[in-house]
């Protein structure tokens, strides 16, 4: 995880409050968790407080701050939407924002869950979100993007990985991705980053999608990867339904191809650079053995 540029704490988040929502500052506030971008601290029982802690999170909080609001209406899944935004002060640097608080266990952690539903409720979620987006959506390097862009990011992850995997099978099934055709409809809204850490899981079922940091708009797959990062593959053609009756018609079997060579991707980023974060390291375990698996009737049949 990288370093923090600025140290947050809770006292630093009660004078904020303090200072910009006063009618919030009676509130307990605790710790809660860290992410690479940002700091989490819970406000009483029913608000989060997230902060960055670099700068590449205080771009990601404004992006969350502009575009949540106006995506989250017609989303089907609970998202953490900003309730009450704040800037720069008491010495901090950065926008921030209070969000609600969404209850569930983070799906990278296990919980138990019905798969098929889980399965129905993200295809539909990620039907509904990936609709064109306008001209100043955010943009992105590393998400949404032609696949064969990250190829050069592959070999240097996969070198660090070393013999962990087999690199072989894991060249040709890049190869096998970037062979499809690519994306040439309009780039649509992304989330940008849905592993199983962003997704929350409560009472067997999905809760909420969380962390927007990485929201962009382009090629729909690389959201569809997360299909290999937590559903079995017999769910996939029950997710793909989903995601078609949400209104903006079937994936293509190119654009599947090409999620398949994102979950790939992901994988080998997770192994790479998971060192001090087992949860991490363990969905790239689990997403590089799906994606190297032969999916029965290619994941279509939805019996």
């Amino acid at each position: 995880m990288p370093a923090a540029e600025y140290e947050v704490t809770p006292d630093l988040v009660r004078r904020l409050l303090a200072a910009q929502h006063p009618d919030l500052a009676g509130l307990p506030v605790t710790p809660f968790t860290n992410g690479w971008d940002n700091t989490l601290f819970r406000l009483g029982d029913g608000l989060v407080v997230r902060l960055p802690r670099r700068t590449l999170g205080a771009v990601i909080a404004a992006n969350e701050q502009r575009w949540l609001p106006l995506l989250a209406p017609r989303l089907p899944l609970p998202v953490p939407v900003p309730v009450r935004t704040g800037g720069p002060g008491e010495g901090y640097p950065w926008p921030w924002s209070v969000v609600e608080f969404l209850p569930g266990t983070p799906a990278s952690d296990s919980p138990s869950f019905d798969p098929r539903r889980a399965a129905a409720d993200l295809g539909g979620f990620f039907g509904a979100l990936h609709v064109p987006a306008p001209p100043d959506a955010p943009a992105n390097p590393y998400r949404g993007v032609p696949l064969a862009a990250r190829t050069d990011n592959l070999a240097k992850n996969l070198a660090a990985v070393g013999e962990r995997v087999d690199r072989d099978a894991v060249l040709a099934a890049w190869d096998a991705a970037l062979a499809v055709p690519q994306w040439d409809g309009a780039p649509v809204w992304l989330h940008g980053d849905p592993h199983p850490a962003n997704i929350l899981v409560h009472d067997g079922r999905v809760s909420g999608v969380i962390d927007f940091g990485d929201i962009t708009a382009g090629d729909p797959a690389s959201d569809l990867s997360l299909a290999w990062m937590l559903l079995p593959a017999w769910c996939h053609g029950l997710f793909r339904a989903a995601y078609a009756e949400a209104g903006n018609g079937p994936v293509t079997e190119a654009t599947w191809a090409r999620g398949r060579g994102w979950a790939l991707n992901l994988a080998i980023v997770f192994l790479a650079w998971s060192a001090d974060n087992p949860r991490l390291r363990a969905v790239g375990q689990r997403t590089l053995s799906a994606v190297l698996a032969v999916e029965p009737n290619g994941g279509i049949d939805v019996s």
